[in-house]
């Protein structure tokens, strides 16, 4: 009797540990990013950019690469961002709530809503404009940041609806993946695309042939892999995402799971270290001359509204119109504005917007709006959040 009492303590402990971990990936988000902003704009504002300029060398084995900070914090650290979505995932299709296939089939469903409508709102207002290479700024929704805002809410919120805006998040993400990975990728060297598919294809033999289990060997052949994308054009932390395709499963239910193992040393480090890094490199922006004429554009208007108005719009019609279908089920105590609470909060681009948007805007004619794409996205995700926020606490009392 006292080691079930012992471990359901530990259960509710690691529960509350889990909802403060949650709660505080938000708010030291929206601090990076108002620390990062005031930095810019103050009278260290010329240091601080420059910091995040400062030359760097990479070497592994006889290849050699120079980058500056703020792209080995881009293409280097956020590979760890993007192992770590891969390993929640592949985790969340083989054994958790996507393993289900009509519970997998709501989410994927409204993430796919939730990625069409901003995209084609931004096509509307960028059509026939050097922006519209931007087109997927908006369709991106930040896991930490969403799932953050929600967890300020408390107990009040269906556990089903937070379950559903995790799941939606992560396909969301890789959305974004395959989206970096077919549409943002220049000047391909096609014989080390195919040295990285075979290398990609031993890294699969190993787990899936030759069943070795080993963490570390993995994570070396993904440091190589990372490399060789790094020299093909394909933007390089999609070796992240590979990798984690390859870390085995293992058995769950004894605590034997590699993938566990590595999904949790990565947590702590990706969530409070490499994330933050990443909001307060990316927003470092100087709020000079006519705010009004930055955020009033194609480009802004493309991406507040694809955000705040397309990404509700399509994640609220499509679970509606799936559960009409009878295709999938709404999550359980969820409500019509709960629904678009959720949605709302999948509107909170932040992360991986702001990464899309330093793809999407590298030619000498687009430059310019990389300072405008982030202070739209900055925006749309701040208004994206209040919403969210306002809509689901006022549904806490139906709950």
């Amino acid at each position: 009797m006292k080691r079930a009492i012992d471990f359901k303590t530990r259960i509710k402990v690691l529960g509350q540990n889990l909802k403060k971990s949650e709660q505080a990936v938000g708010i030291m988000l929206i601090g990076c990013a108002l620390l990062s902003l005031l930095l810019a704009n103050s009278s260290y504002g010329s240091a601080y950019l420059h910091f995040w300029e400062i030359p760097l060398s990479l070497a592994v084995g006889s290849w050699q690469g120079k980058m500056h900070l703020s792209h080995f914090i881009n293409d280097a650290l956020m590979t760890a961002f993007f192992l770590m979505v891969g390993l929640e995932i592949k985790r969340e299709f083989l054994v958790g709530s996507l393993s289900v296939r009509k519970r997998a089939l709501l989410p994927v469903l409204a993430a796919i809503g939730g990625m069409l409508f901003p995209g084609l709102i931004y096509w509307l207002f960028n059509f026939g404009e050097p922006t519209l290479s931007g087109w997927a700024i908006p369709t991106a929704t930040d896991i930490a940041f969403s799932v953050g805002v929600m967890a300020l809410l408390g107990r009040g919120v269906p556990v089903a609806l937070k379950t559903f805006l995790l799941a939606l998040a992560i396909i969301d993400d890789l959305g974004a993946v395959i989206i970096i990975a077919v549409f943002y990728t220049q000047n391909l060297s096609w014989q080390l695309i195919l040295w990285a598919g075979g290398w990609f294809g031993l890294m699969l033999i190993l787990n899936f042939v030759l069943d070795v289990k080993s963490i570390l060997i993995y994570l070396l052949m993904g440091l190589v892999l990372w490399v060789i994308l790094l020299k093909s054009g394909i933007h390089a932390t999609l070796a992240g995402a590979l990798t984690a395709v390859c870390i085995p499963m293992g058995k769950v239910d004894t605590g034997d799971s590699p993938l566990d193992s590595l999904n949790k040393f990565l947590h702590t480090p990706v969530t409070f270290i490499i994330i933050p890094i990443f909001a307060l490199a990316n927003t470092a922006l100087i709020l000079q001359g006519n705010l009004g004429t930055a955020l009033f554009n194609s480009c802004s208007f493309g991406i507040i509204f694809g955000l705040v108005v397309g990404k509700p719009l399509g994640i609220v019609l499509t679970t509606l119109l799936s559960a009409k279908l009878k295709w999938t089920e709404l999550p359980e105590g969820a409500s019509f504005m709960h629904l678009v609470g959720v949605g709302c909060l999948g509107g909170i681009g932040f992360t991986m917007s702001i990464f899309v948007s330093m793809l999407a805007f590298t030619e000498a004619n687009t430059e310019i709006y990389l300072v405008t794409s982030r202070l739209a996205i900055l925006l749309a995700s701040a208004i994206s959040a209040i919403l969210g926020f306002c809509i689901l606490g006022l549904t806490k009392k139906d709950t």
